[in-house]
């Protein structure tokens, strides 16, 4: 595959999600509780970026089993009605996330249960300096190739914790099994990887990517997010049924750029029957104005298997969508550009 720009080895991450996800398990299970968790109503997970994802994806694996209500916080500050029933998890790849480092110590003034998930950094220090848990994960990925390791010690906290009753392990190692069966087909650039034919078909347009809400309308987050950090490409993304309320709309005037634009539905069997019918519906309505559209749904035994595998093909996507732009998919220039700027004003 050298024919490809990727010094930094971004198609290596990928191959390797289902071996981070078996070590991420593995790390999982080691969790030691030293301080005491009671009475736990909520569930804020604070994180940006690829850390925060991690949040957004077990709030949709776990849609069906988790107790209390969960929110995602990608922001400085928690909700005002956090407080001492709160289970804040604080999550950080780099350890030095400005945002989550702030809404870290928003948590505290109100006195919330926390956990940390990092690789060190300023956010191990304080939270080893406030004698809270955490868990430290493997440094030297991009954080979002580091998804395995978001989300998977996370879901550990929460059966530890008794806020899921589920067959964990056995869930994870199907979802293993499941995408060390594919990823050798999706490593190729050939006419049998449908990640690579889908690339083929999107990488010079901008992707609109719509999923189920609280469902795979996540994944259609992950699938931009990937798109626009390996790709560098712009995609956007929206969820039925709202979607069906108003954008739907929007897709009549313009038609020199709807041109330029390619649609991506992705659907589950999972899905609730009337919003696959709305899928079905809405494909139909912009087939006039549309010349894109392509419908995704993947095999799996299970809906875990099934959603993971979903995302693993997005990541697919995004990677061969920066070889044929003839990208380097691993670096992030204006997010690093961004940082350095912050970092000279005062804070």
């Amino acid at each position: 595959m050298s024919k490809f720009i990727d010094p930094q080895g971004m198609q290596d991450a990928i191959y390797n999600f289902a071996d981070n996800i078996k070590h991420a398990s593995e790390i999982g299970e080691k969790i030691i509780l030293n301080n005491k968790y009671d009475d736990i109503r909520n569930i804020i997970i604070v994180g940006m970026g690829g850390s925060a994802i991690g949040g957004d994806i077990n709030k949709m694996l776990l849609k069906n089993d988790l107790s209390v209500p969960l929110i995602v916080c990608r922001n400085y500050f928690i909700p005002k009605w956090a407080n001492n029933h709160t289970l804040v998890v604080v999550s950080s790849y780099s350890g030095g996330t400005e945002e989550t480092l702030s809404a870290f110590k928003d948590a505290l003034s109100k006195d919330c249960q926390i956990y940390g998930i990092t690789t060190g950094g300023n956010l191990s220090k304080r939270l080893s300096s406030n004698d809270l848990d955490f868990t430290l994960i493997p440094s030297g990925l991009q954080p979002r190739a580091a998804l395995a390791y978001s989300f998977v010690p996370m879901l550990y906290l929460f059966f530890h914790l008794g806020l899921i009753k589920i067959d964990l392990k056995d869930k994870l190692m199907n979802s293993v099994k499941l995408l060390k069966s594919v990823r050798d087909d999706y490593i190729h650039d050939n006419q049998k990887n449908p990640t690579w034919v889908l690339s083929n078909k999107i990488y010079n347009t901008i992707p609109i990517i719509y999923g189920e809400t609280d469902n795979t309308s996540i994944i259609a987050l992950r699938w931009c997010n990937q798109l626009s950090e390996n790709s560098k490409m712009l995609a956007f993304s929206n969820e039925l049924p709202e979607f069906n309320h108003n954008e739907i709309v929007g897709w009549e005037n313009n038609p020199n750029l709807i041109e330029r634009l390619s649609v991506i539905w992705l659907s589950d069997q999972s899905d609730y029957e009337r919003i696959s019918m709305r899928q079905k519906i809405s494909n139909k309505i912009l087939d006039t104005t549309v010349k894109k559209q392509f419908e995704i749904s993947l095999n799996g035994s299970s809906r875990f298997e099934r959603l993971l595998h979903l995302i693993h093909f997005g990541d697919w996507v995004s990677l061969w969508c920066a070889y044929l732009h003839d990208t380097d998919p691993s670096p992030v220039d204006k997010i690093s550009s961004l940082k350095k700027e912050l970092t000279n004003q005062k804070y």
